[in-house]
């Protein structure tokens, strides 16, 4: 089994783990959730089979509801995000740059990855809790929701990636 693959099992592990048994608890201000578990979706390599990142991301979106209580929510958005990814991706990265580049701080620089992580969990926090309420009657509480959570998670995800890339 290649090591990367392992590695990567492993770090989701650890991803859910704390996001069921922490994160899933925190509820900044009755609107924001940090989801920790899209930090997984932002390290795809460039060029990455596009059948196994839908695959990987619905199978990720599972154990999440599985494990959060949210049915179907999670799968759906890991697996929308997942088809999403690559191209965001491409719109920070130049032409010249490696078939199999993988996205980081260090790669990329630390605007382009705040930038391109930031509007990655956009994406997902909006078709999480678009998801979630599946209505429109209280979109003053879908925005706080989703811009919270973003705002919330993308801290997170850049402290993390900043500590992994040094």
């Amino acid at each position: 089994m290649n090591i990367q693959l392992l590695r990567g099992f492993f770090a989701f592990a650890i991803l859910l783990l704390v996001q069921v048994t922490v994160l899933n608890h925190i509820h900044l201000f009755n609107c924001a959730t940090p989801m920790l578990y899209v930090y997984m979706v932002l390290l795809f390599p460039r060029n990455y089979p596009r059948w196994a990142e839908l695959l990987l991301c619905f199978i990720m979106g599972f154990f999440v509801d599985v494990f959060s209580d949210t049915p179907g929510v999670s799968m759906a958005s890991m697996t929308f995000l997942g088809l999403i990814q690559p191209t965001v991706l491409k719109m920070f990265l130049q032409r010249d740059s490696a078939d199999d580049l993988a996205p980081s701080m260090h790669s990329l620089g630390a605007y382009k990855f705040g930038y391109y992580a930031i509007i990655v969990i956009l994406i997902y926090c909006a078709s999480f809790f678009t998801l979630e309420t599946f209505n429109f009657f209280n979109w003053l509480q879908w925005v706080e929701c989703v811009c919270g959570s973003t705002i919330l998670s993308a801290i997170l995800i850049l402290a993390i990636e900043n500590f992994r890339s040094k």
